[in-house]
């Protein structure tokens, strides 16, 4: 069904109908809640009776669950104006697919930033559950991948906290900049039929309302920055469980073996999740590319906005649920790990500034222990264990802290 057909006496190739035609199944709930909107808006206007609108409300509980498109409809809005019968032929008046279909995509948007928020605090509550877990559990600290000084286990997976507590902040701002109702602007200059506007609208100008994708970018900028983070995690697991490091023990049921070598225990999980940051950056530097050029107000181009738009959702959705998986069941080796932290080297830093701390200036320090490290003689400072920073206790004390940030 298409809704333009009044204005083509021909049907359309089939290899363009097979272009043109928009895979958008997805938003067809979206839509529908924009439908109802915009319905009681033509019943207050006097072009809906009570009656219809009944039967447009009904039928559209009904659509929203169990409509499916038919391959002779050309998108998810010729789809619910066939299944709403005769009825649907009234429903388009003061309206245009233009803004319908931007009402629906905020409605879309606003909806995956709030579930991507919710998975994100499901897997922070993971990391923080092996963060207490592991407050006591000294480790070393890296910098350019090398040891530096010595911290905890579980000060170094706050960190990963912070990084997703961020990304929590995106998806909220993306939720909010999704929200501006666009119903009303029709094509691009509104209509003549007097109708009240929709509630709580946002509409500044019409024009910019139906071209603007803003908060689609907006969403995907904040899907790649959570999927560079979740890229970050997945490095060091991958890192921390190789032979070489033997930090973790990786859990079987978030693992794989290998079809040859009959040893292999592979972080799957953890390369997968570094592995979709490249198409996650893709589909954000994809869309840019598209909004680019366009002029204002609507064009077709905008169709693209969806397909990044739909698997980026999926991909948060399924990367998260699958780390969750996996931080939940891995293990450390506190034997590994202390033989790592005992490296005499990681005290260095420590060894410069108990010189500081007898009056030595913290250059000539620095040069000292510098030496010492170079000629092969440094000794690390005698103390019954590592010291590291911050200390157990700041460690449960900010586990408490970003427990109580993330139930909020």
């Amino acid at each position: 069904m298409t809704l333009w057909s009044g204005r083509v006496d021909t049907e359309v190739a089939q290899p363009v109908w097979d272009f043109l035609r928009a895979d958008d199944a997805e938003l067809l709930p979206y839509d529908c809640l924009a439908t109802r909107v915009h319905a009681r808006r033509l019943r207050e206007g006097g072009l809906l009776s009570d009656e219809e609108l009944a039967d447009v409300e009904t039928a559209l509980d009904w659509i929203a669950v169990e409509g499916a498109a038919e391959p002779e409809d050309e998108d998810v809005h010729s789809t619910i104006e066939r299944l709403l019968g005769t009825v649907g032929r009234k429903i388009h008046a003061g309206r245009s697919r233009n803004d319908q279909v931007a009402a629906a995509l905020r409605l879309y948007v606003a909806d995956a930033c709030l579930e991507a928020v919710a998975a994100i605090r499901r897997f922070v509550v993971a990391v923080l559950t092996q963060a207490e877990e592991e407050a006591e559990t000294p480790m070393p600290g890296y910098t350019h991948l090398q040891r530096a000084q010595p911290v905890t286990v579980g000060h170094h997976l706050l960190a990963w906290v912070e990084m997703l507590d961020r990304d929590r902040d995106r998806f909220r701002l993306a939720a909010d900049a999704a929200r501006p109702w666009p119903l009303g602007s029709g094509a691009l200059a509104g209509s003549t039929l007097e109708l009240p506007p929709p509630p709580g609208v946002q509409l500044r100008n019409s024009i910019d309302a139906v071209g603007d994708r803003d908060f689609a970018l907006d969403y995907l900028y904040a899907c790649a920055m959570l999927a560079t983070h979740l890229s970050r995690i997945g490095e060091e697991i991958v890192l921390w469980c190789t032979s070489e490091f033997g930090f973790v023990r990786l859990p079987e049921e978030a693992a794989t073996g290998s079809s040859m070598m009959p040893q292999k225990l592979n972080p799957d999980v953890a390369e997968l999740a570094r592995g979709k940051a490249g198409a996650a950056i893709g589909r954000l530097t994809g869309l840019l590319a598209t909004v680019k050029g366009l002029p204002l107000a609507y064009n077709r181009d905008l169709q693209e906005d969806k397909e990044p738009v739909f698997a980026a959702r999926r991909e948060v959705r399924g990367t998260l649920a699958a780390l969750e998986v996996l931080v939940t069941g891995i293990e450390f080796d506190h034997d590994r790990l202390a033989e790592a932290c005992s490296d005499p080297l990681v005290s260095a830093t420590d060894a410069a500034e108990a010189l500081v701390a007898e009056g030595l200036p913290f250059r000539d320090a620095h040069e000292q222990v510098a030496g010492q490290v170079r000629d092969g003689t440094f000794e690390a400072p005698a103390m019954p264990r590592p010291r590291v920073a911050p200390g157990p206790a700041d460690v449960y004390a900010a586990v408490a802290e970003a427990r109580s940030r993330f139930d909020t």
